[in-house]
């Protein structure tokens, strides 16, 4: 079976202070878009995990430690040979890993006869990953506590979304990025929950919600990569759309006005040799467990 594997956008992201584990508290809102990978799942005598990127295959892959993981909770031996089709970019915020790996779980459930319900995955899904249970729904939803206390929201209308790609690679990232937070990037959870009230009470305005996007992680990444605040400044200084941190970064997203602000971005930022890319909001029904084959 064939199985996408949606990236996502942090429309809110929070961090409302350390936990006794280490981790951090965060209140997110969370949506797919229309950048995807695809997983291939067929049946083999062993796991066998590959990708067009050779470094991304084999047991280091979130996908693999997703079929183990499955295969135990099934009290079964993991076999099958799963193939990802790279399209989203590693390492960007967009959660490609994590998407993967919830994608893997939903079609070795079915593959492997197990017949969990997808809130049974989503225990499964949270030993993975903070964003993996998020990616067994998709769509529109709150994410809270690490990340994998997941509530599905009233969806996005269909809206068009730029990506921006910079020309830079964080070693660590996520790591270093949460090392810098400092208190005075934790907040209450207002913004998220502002959004909330919009999405669910149908009053979505593309002018009020682009208000109230907000992330933790925009002043860490300005002063530790000066040359993403160039960029920003930069479209700025020209009269154009704030530009919005994806997850820790260092991807970049705005929700474009118009085909002709994206081109507009697009070569702006041509001298910067970063990726200017329009996709789409994706519906909960084309995503996680409304992904699966018809039939299944």
């Amino acid at each position: 079976m064939e199985v996408p594997a949606y990236a996502k956008l942090n429309l809110t992201f929070e961090v409302l202070g350390r936990r006794d584990d280490g981790y951090h508290q965060v209140t997110t809102i969370m949506q797919t878009i229309s950048l995807s990978d695809l997983l291939q799942i067929e049946p083999d005598t062993g796991l066998k995990v590959e990708c067009d990127y050779p470094e991304l295959a084999g047991e280091q892959n979130l996908v693999w430690q997703a079929a183990v993981a499955l295969a135990k909770a099934g009290d079964i031996e993991p076999a099958a040979r799963i193939t990802i089709e790279k399209h989203i970019p590693v390492g960007m915020g967009l959660g490609g890993g994590s998407s993967d790996a919830a994608a893997a779980l939903l079609g070795l459930n079915v593959l492997w006869g197990l017949g969990l319900a997808v809130e049974e995955l989503a225990v499964i899904a949270a030993g993975l990953g903070s964003d993996v249970s998020f990616f067994l729904w998709g769509g529109t939803a709150l994410a809270q506590g690490k990340g994998e206390q997941i509530t599905s929201l009233t969806p996005m209308p269909p809206l068009a979304v730029t990506l921006v790609f910079p020309d830079l690679s964080i070693p660590n990232k996520t790591a270093t990025m949460y090392s810098k937070l400092t208190t005075g990037q934790f907040s209450d959870g207002g913004v998220t929950r502002q959004m909330v009230q919009i999405l669910t009470a149908g009053q979505f305005v593309r002018e009020s919600v682009s208000g109230l996007v907000f992330n933790a992680f925009s002043d860490v990444a300005a002063r530790l990569y000066p040359e993403l605040s160039a960029m920003c400044r930069q479209v700025a200084d020209q009269g154009g759309p704030a530009l919005h941190l994806c997850g820790a970064g260092p991807a970049w997203f705005t929700l474009p006005s118009s085909e002709e602000e994206h081109q507009w971005l697009a070569e702006l930022l041509q001298p910067h040799s970063a990726g200017v890319y329009l996709v789409s909001t994706v519906p909960p029904e084309k995503c996680g467990v409304g992904s699966l084959p018809a039939g299944n």
